[in-house]
């Protein structure tokens, strides 16, 4: 598999739920070097992407956190400035401009919750009903054919 250069991990230190020590073990498994980027509010993450744009970062991966859901506009403009490719953890995230997710949408998510309690609800056992696995890719009008920084080292690049 080839290498990605550095790749940043952006995280919220105060998320008791964060996957840091996850994370460290996937990149060291796949000898990749990781930098691990800590933002818990603005300034933290004004000065996160500060440290950013002084390395040469060639991907970034944003961690699941309501701070960087609630920021994502901004956090995709953050990430646009440095011409770097950034996977995030929901649909939202590309739906607002953002390159990639790995994760499904929300909404999508609260109905078919809600559709799965009322089949329950209805007398059928939990265990009967199906698993669906999503696997959808959306990529922003705007980022279709685009070419991030460094991309020649990113694995899948092209």
């Amino acid at each position: 598999m080839p290498k990605a250069g550095i790749v940043a991990y952006l995280t919220n230190p105060r998320n008791p739920n964060r996957e840091i020590e996850t994370v460290r073990t996937a990149a060291h498994t796949l000898g990749q070097q990781l930098l691990v980027l800590n933002a818990s509010n603005d300034r933290e993450l004004d000065a996160a992407f500060v440290a950013l744009a002084q390395q040469q970062i060639a991907a970034l991966l944003v961690a699941s956190d309501s701070l960087f859901f609630d920021r994502r506009e901004r956090l995709i403009a953050l990430v646009a400035r440095q011409l770097i490719p950034a996977i995030y953890y929901l649909r939202a995230f590309p739906q607002a401009g953002g390159l990639s997710s790995y994760g499904n949408s929300l909404t999508d998510l609260y109905r078919q919750g809600g559709i799965y309690t009322g089949r329950v609800l209805k007398g059928e056992k939990p265990a009967d009903l199906p698993v669906y696995q999503i696997r959808i890719r959306h990529q922003p009008k705007h980022c279709k054919g685009a070419r991030p920084r460094n991309s020649g080292q990113v694995a899948g690049a092209g």
